[in-house]
């Protein structure tokens, strides 16, 4: 099975929807996902996730189905600073993930005090929960890390979704702590990562991550873009 974890188009968080350069963003990324099709196509409940979307559906002839807990985490994880102002997870100044204290914290990572102001432990729990269930359906158990293949498939599916959540998602996938994915890794807007459960003889599969954040879509249009609209990429 194929995974394509994919962000919404360039946002109007207030109110949510997209801006004109995210409905071509939009476009552009359908044809992409047309060039092999896909199987089922889910998306966050939230506008922009649901409106990027809509062209792949469109073109694939695919109805949507939402999912509500891929819906964007920024009111589970609004960080308190030292200095008393508040910061999405996502956008904390990455230093201030990877002093040595932090970065030895592993599995533990939820302990450090830069999450001191949020349910950080439970509310990622609650959304590895909800992965392992939604992958359960398609076939993969997860088991100490790894998946249990009760179903093998060669399906590709799609989940619309957004930054926040890709990063934590893709931590829990990939067994990496979410503060270190957030330290290192961006997701742009129409970013689409794939990762693959390959359906081994074993009987079990690890996540394999094929694709991080590619934008191919983008250039091939010849749009422009910048990387959450503040860099030339």
């Amino acid at each position: 099975m194929l995974l394509y974890i994919i962000r919404h188009a360039d946002p109007i968080y207030n109110p949510d929807t997209l801006t004109p350069k995210g409905r071509l963003q939009a476009q552009a990324l359908a044809k992409r996902l047309a060039v092999h099709g896909l199987d089922k196509i889910y998306s966050s409940p939230m506008g922009r996730a649901v409106e990027t979307a809509k062209p792949a559906c469109e073109l694939l002839g695919l109805s949507l189905n939402i999912e509500e807990w891929t819906q964007e985490i920024a009111d589970r994880f609004t960080l308190t600073m030292p200095d008393g102002s508040t910061e999405f997870a996502v956008n904390v100044e990455n230093t201030l993930y990877r002093t040595a204290e932090n970065l030895d914290l592993g599995k533990d990572w939820h302990s450090a005090e830069i999450f001191s102001s949020v349910n950080a432990r439970e509310e990622y729990e609650k959304l590895c929960d909800k992965s392992d269930e939604f992958l359960a359906r398609h076939g993969y158990v997860r088991e100490n890390g790894v998946y249990k293949i009760t179903r093998a498939n060669n399906d590709r599916i799609a989940v619309f979704c957004h930054g926040g959540f890709i990063a934590m998602w893709l931590s829990h996938l990939l067994n990496i702590p979410p503060h270190i994915f957030m330290a290192g890794i961006g997701i742009n807007h129409t970013g689409v990562t794939i990762v693959e459960f390959e359906n081994r003889d074993s009987g079990y599969t690890a996540p394999y991550c094929l694709g991080l954040s590619d934008i191919s879509h983008i250039y091939k249009e010849d749009l422009p873009f910048k990387f959450t609209n503040y860099i030339d990429i």
